[in-house]
């Protein structure tokens, strides 16, 4: 296992945040008419809404920050910061710049925004282990935000949701939790999109399943398994991108892991699927919990595309900084209901006309 590169860097911190505000599904099913029960199947019971004042950018500033506070480490010693999402606030200007100045980075540090659908976060994880390991950066700290957007009436605009999550990669010594190895998986398969000037992307709907999240998440993993030699029955938790609460389990079962290894990792059906947050929330929570010396698998998914697999190994760290920094769960459990209305308003859906 050590002769895997990516052995020698580990996460240092993590941070999540989720918008306190909630829209239930009932409310969707309500304004446009969906079949009483329509969302059933998805798996997801309500979920996260953005502010007015909240974007992809100042969540993904309060993930960063509750990161930092975890890692115990100096900003300025962060030397890399990379922005994952498909919801930036500006078509041209980087919100990574804009992130390392207000937590202090800047300006010795390298900045950049990143998009892969919903695996732009975790391709910055995995540029920030390469500058760790090759000893470019002592850390680098890597973000998934959205405010993920959907077609008013779309079926999408059931899970389509808002949340940040964060991560400062260093060297293993100094982790919380160690990366044992890692496989890209990656094709051209047209699932999801979004042209430029369009508000809402556009999903082929044949795609969407089999030949893009199922076949990308499992050729990911499998090559993690033949990479490393690892069963299946080596990990104690499996946490899988969550475009809804029922892909998840349903990947997980083709790949043989019972639902008790992946449902402790499962948020989507409380907060519906934040992008690029999505699997790395779930990661959030496991190591908000889970025991020292347990090995988790992880595989965040971006449609177009790709699926990433890491093989983490908890170190005994884990249990010194949790306490530093708001666990997931408390965003999940501090929530105001809102109507449609109030949905429609902060998502600028709706807009006043001066």
């Amino acid at each position: 296992m050590n002769v895997n590169p990516e052995s020698r860097a580990g996460i240092v911190g993590w941070g999540a945040y989720v918008p306190k505000y909630r829209l239930r599904m009932e409310e969707i099913v309500r304004l446009w008419g969906f079949p009483e029960g329509t969302p059933k199947g998805l798996n997801v019971i309500e979920k996260s809404v953005d502010n007015l004042d909240e974007d992809a950018l100042t969540m993904g500033y309060e993930a960063a920050k509750n990161a930092i506070k975890r890692a115990g480490i100096d900003p300025k010693e962060i030397q890399a910061v990379f922005f994952g999402t498909e919801s930036k606030p500006y078509a041209v200007k980087p919100s990574a710049t804009v992130i390392a100045q207000a937590l202090g980075i800047t300006p010795d540090t390298m900045a950049s925004d990143l998009e892969f659908a919903c695996r732009a976060g975790s391709e910055g994880i995995k540029s920030g282990i390469g500058l760790v390991v090759s000893g470019m950066v002592n850390y680098a700290l890597a973000i998934g935000s959205d405010t993920a957007q959907a077609n008013p009436g779309d079926v999408l605009e059931f899970t389509a949701s808002s949340g940040a999550v964060a991560y400062i990669i260093g060297p293993s010594e100094a982790s919380t939790a160690v990366f044992e190895a890692s496989y890209t998986y990656v094709t051209d398969t047209p699932d999801f999109w979004r042209r430029a000037n369009s508000p809402y992307p556009l999903h082929g709907e044949g795609f969407t399943g089999e030949p893009a999240y199922f076949a990308h998440i499992i050729g990911a993993v499998k090559g993690l398994l033949d990479k490393t030699g690892l069963t299946i029955n080596d990990f104690d938790y499996a946490v899988f991108h969550q475009p809804n609460g029922r892909f998840p389990i349903k990947v997980g079962e083709k790949l043989g892991f019972p639902r008790e290894k992946i449902l402790p990792g499962l948020v989507t059906p409380y907060i519906g699927n934040t992008y690029n947050a999505s699997a790395l929330l779930g990661l959030a929570k496991l190591l908000d919990t889970v025991e020292p010396g347990v090995r988790i698998l992880v595989a965040p998914f971006g449609s177009g595309a790709g699926s990433d697999a890491y093989s983490i190994l908890v170190t005994d760290k884990v249990e010194e900084v949790r306490e530093r920094a708001p666990p997931l769960s408390y965003y999940i459990d501090n929530k105001e209901y809102v109507d449609y209305a109030i949905y429609a308003k902060n998502r600028r859906i709706i807009m006043k006309i001066r």
